[in-house]
């Protein structure tokens, strides 16, 4: 089975997350739902996503590295700057780290994203003076 991560462009809503923990609260139940990740900006989505990250993601998928160091070697990079990486794509959550031991285990949940960037008023667009 596919896992897909959708991820979008936009302000992050909490209404709903909000909602969702008031209900738990009062002995609710919520409905589960898509994994979803809004990420701020266009130059951060750009930032987050780099080819090396995307890269670091599917080494981990690949290789399921039981370290941080057999993550660096598998893509063939120095230690301390995938150690960089991880953190930053750990911090969005696009990945958990498990300690084990004295080695910490980077895990993807997923296997797929989804990117979504509207075109319309709202999306990434900025204004430009007419020529």
């Amino acid at each position: 089975m596919t896992v897909t991560l959708e991820i979008r462009l936009g302000p992050a809503d909490h209404d709903d997350l909000e909602a969702g923990l008031d209900a738990l609260d009062a002995g609710g139940s919520i409905e589960p739902r898509p994994a979803v990740l809004t990420v701020e900006s266009l130059e951060t989505l750009g930032r987050v996503f780099r080819p090396t990250n995307l890269e670091l993601l599917g080494a981990i998928l690949d290789y399921q590295p039981s370290s941080i160091r057999e993550l660096a070697r598998s893509v063939d990079r120095h230690p301390p700057e995938v150690l960089d990486d991880v953190h930053e794509l750990a911090d969005y959550g696009l990945l958990e780290l498990e300690s084990e031991g004295r080695a910490t285990r980077p895990v993807v949940w997923y296997d797929e994203l989804d990117v979504s960037i509207p075109l319309d008023d709202e999306g990434p667009r900025r204004d430009v003076a007419a020529p």
